[in-house]
C-alpha cells in the first residue's frame, strides 16, 4: 500500500485476513464494494452473510465463529440494528479488530466491542477512501 494511513487504519490493514460482515451480491451495494475493494488490493478476504455461500467468487460464510481460520479483522457493513449480534459474534470469533464503515456504527454495541479489547474504527472513514476502490 503506498498510502500514509493513520495508526489504527495501518494497524488494521496489518492483520492479513479480513472477513466482511454484510458481504452483498448486489455490485451496488457498499457490502459487495467493500469485499471487492480488499480484493483489488490483493488481500485475503471471505464473506459474511447468513444466507450467501460465495460473493465475487469468494468464500462466504453465515457467521464469524465457525471460519476455516482465524480472521483477525472485520469489516462491519450491516445495519446498526445488528451490531450488538456482529460484536457478540465477533467477540465469540476472537476477533481483535473491528472496522464499522459508515451507517454501520451502533455507539452500544461500539463500547461493547472496546469493553472486550477489539480495537474499534468507527465515525470515521471508509475502507473504500483509505484504500482507494475501483468500481469495475
Amino acid at each position: 500500500m503506498t498510502r500514509h494511513l493513520p495508526p489504527d487504519l495501518a494497524a488494521f490493514l496489518a492483520t492479513g485476513t479480513f472477513a466482511v460482515v454484510g458481504a452483498s451480491a448486489d455490485r451496488a451495494k457498499y457490502g459487495n464494494k467493500v469485499l471487492r475493494c480488499y480484493a483489488q488490493h490483493g488481500l485475503p478476504v471471505v464473506g459474511i452473510h447468513p444466507k450467501l455461500t460465495a460473493v465475487e467468487g469468494r468464500p462466504c460464510h453465515p457467521r464469524l465463529q465457525g471460519l476455516p481460520g482465524p480472521v483477525p479483522a472485520v469489516s462491519v457493513v450491516s445495519p446498526p440494528a445488528v451490531a450488538a449480534a456482529v460484536v457478540a459474534d465477533a467477540i465469540a470469533a476472537g476477533c481483535k479488530h473491528l472496522w464499522f464503515q459508515p451507517g454501520a456504527e451502533d455507539d452500544a454495541a461500539i463500547a461493547t466491542a472496546v469493553a472486550a479489547g477489539i480495537a474499534v474504527i468507527a465515525h470515521g472513514p471508509c475502507l473504500l477512501v483509505a484504500l482507494g476502490f475501483r468500481d469495475e
